[in-house]
Formats: C-alpha cells, structure tokens, sequence
C-alpha cells in the first residue's frame, strides 16, 4: 500500500519534559517503542482508514463512544540524542529519550476544525449531510479531542505534494539522511534531517528577519514567523526531524539522490545576506523546476 503523498515535521521532547514523573503508559510505551518513521506513517494511515469504516464515525485513533483510544499514550516514536547531528560541541541534549507522540486524534480533529472553517460551503455541507452531522456536533468532538495534546501544541506538522521551503532554514543540508532502497515503492525508502532544538531556533530567526527584510510580510515570511513561533512552544533540549515521508514515492532514484532543495535553500538565503539578487533569482528558479512536477501532480488528484 502507498504511503499518503506528505511531508512532515516533528519535533521530539526529552522524556521529562511529558510529566513529573510523566504517565506510566507513555514511559512503558518510550521503553519498547521501535517504530520507524515510515512505520509511523504506515500506522496513521491504517487507522484513519479504520475510522473511515467505523459505523460510528470516529476520528481516527479515538473509541466508538468518542473517547480517545489507548494509543493516545502509546503511539511514540523515540529518538536517541546520539542520533541528533550537532554543528556547535558546545551543546548537549542529555542521555534521556527524546519522544515524539504521534497525536494522530489530535491531528484530525485540528484538519477536521481547518476544514470546516476553510472548506467552500458547498463541500462542508456535502461531506455533514453524509455523516449525518450538524457543524455544532462536528465542531465539538473536534474540540474535545484537542484537549489531549501533550502540551500547549501539536508535535507534528505534515503537508500535502510537497515540503514547504522555510522548513530548510532549519537543517544544515549537508546533513541529509537517504536511504533508496530497491526504488520509489520499496517501504524504507526514507529522505530526512534532523537538527537540535538548540541550532534550529537562530536558524529559522536569522531566516524571517532576512526574508522579511526582502520581501516584507508576504508568504515566506508568515511560514517561517509560524513555524518559529511552533518552535518556541517546545523544550529547548528538543530535536527536529524533517522527512520527506510519503513523496519519496513519487521521486526516481536519481533526482532522489541528487536533490538540493536544502542547498538552494541556503543558497537563496546567502544571497540575501550579500544583497545577490542574481544569486536569490537563480536558485529560485532551480526549485521551481525541481518542485514544478509534484505541484502539478497535485492539481492532477
């Protein structure tokens, strides 16, 4: 089964930072966890598909009666900070798990809130009268579930055919994580970084002030602004992970390997530190090309 065509990117918090002591069933979930990524993926994607058939129309991860399921707790990916790359020695991420909860009921019930506030008339109530909803009805599950946030905010964010550019600010692209496998089907099939807590915030900062000051608040800039404020909702001895997820399937091999999204990234933004606009102009347009043909993938579905 294909994975859904999304990006992601998630933040994973030291152990200590979910409780004092954190819950019984999330430290027992952190000590057996051995979920991949793509496992992670793979595991969303079956129970949204479970709640698709439920009878009862549940959010996925979430009972028949609306009560969050037990994966709530459980559902962890867990990341050694050996594992995190460091550009400054002088920082230190502990020897404590670093945890990223999947938050899967949480998610849909943020998407489901986002649809019905952003969705065109016509299609909101389309998709109510098929379930047999009302909005009130809808809105108040959504917002029930989104009381079981570990924290102030979510630890995922995913996008649809593609990944938003400001996220590259964050990772240093010579640090990228590829592993091909036997080609675009095979299911380890993986594009990643990872920065720590500690480098990524300056990163993405220095980014908005150097977009902004070129192109004011438009676009960019709002990414960038949201995506630090994101940030800054987490521990400070967290790490970032940002994966390509599900669009490696629909990239051949040798355009996988030969990716530089993150560098024209950096290179865009070098040349907005040395005032280069032929710089800026053509590493722009080396995205557009690279990225032209999920986009229109896009409109195709």
């Amino acid at each position: 089964m294909l994975r859904p065509f999304a990006a992601y990117l998630r933040v994973y918090e030291p152990l200590s930072s979910f409780g004092d002591p954190p819950d019984d069933a999330l430290v027992a979930a952190v000590e057996r966890s051995e979920m991949t990524p793509n496992e992670a993926i793979e595991r969303e994607q079956w129970l949204w598909l479970k709640s698709q058939v439920s009878a009862a129309h549940s959010l996925p991860a979430e009972m028949p009666d609306g009560r969050a399921g037990p994966s709530l707790r459980t559902d962890v990916l867990v990341l050694d900070p050996g594992e995190v790359p460091l550009s400054d020695e002088s920082i230190d991420l502990g020897s404590e798990p670093l945890v990223c909860p999947l938050e899967i009921r949480v998610r849909s019930a943020a998407a489901l809130s986002s649809f019905l506030d952003d969705a065109h008339p016509a299609l909101r109530a389309a998709v109510l009268d098929a379930g047999g909803f009302t909005p009130e009805a809808v809105k108040s599950r959504a917002n029930v579930a989104l009381r079981d946030l570990y924290g102030s905010t979510m630890h995922v964010l995913s996008t649809n055919w593609m990944v938003p550019l400001p996220w590259f600010t964050i990772v240093e692209p010579d640090e990228r994580r590829i592993v091909l496998g036997t080609g675009p089907s095979d299911p380890i099939r993986e594009v990643s970084w990872r920065a720590a807590m500690a480098e990524a915030r300056p990163r993405i900062a220095e980014a908005e002030e150097l977009v902004r000051d070129a192109l004011g608040d438009a676009g960019p800039t709002r990414v960038l602004a949201e995506t630090n404020r994101w940030l800054n909702s987490f521990h400070p001895d967290s790490a970032v992970e940002l994966d390509y997820g599900g669009l490696v399937q629909l990239i051949e091999d040798p355009v996988l390997a030969t990716d530089t999204t993150a560098d024209e990234v950096h290179a865009i933004l070098d040349g907005l530190r040395r005032d280069s606009v032929e710089d800026v102009a053509e590493a722009f347009e080396n995205l557009r090309d690279y990225w032209g043909d999920l986009a229109s993938r896009e409109r195709f579905n």
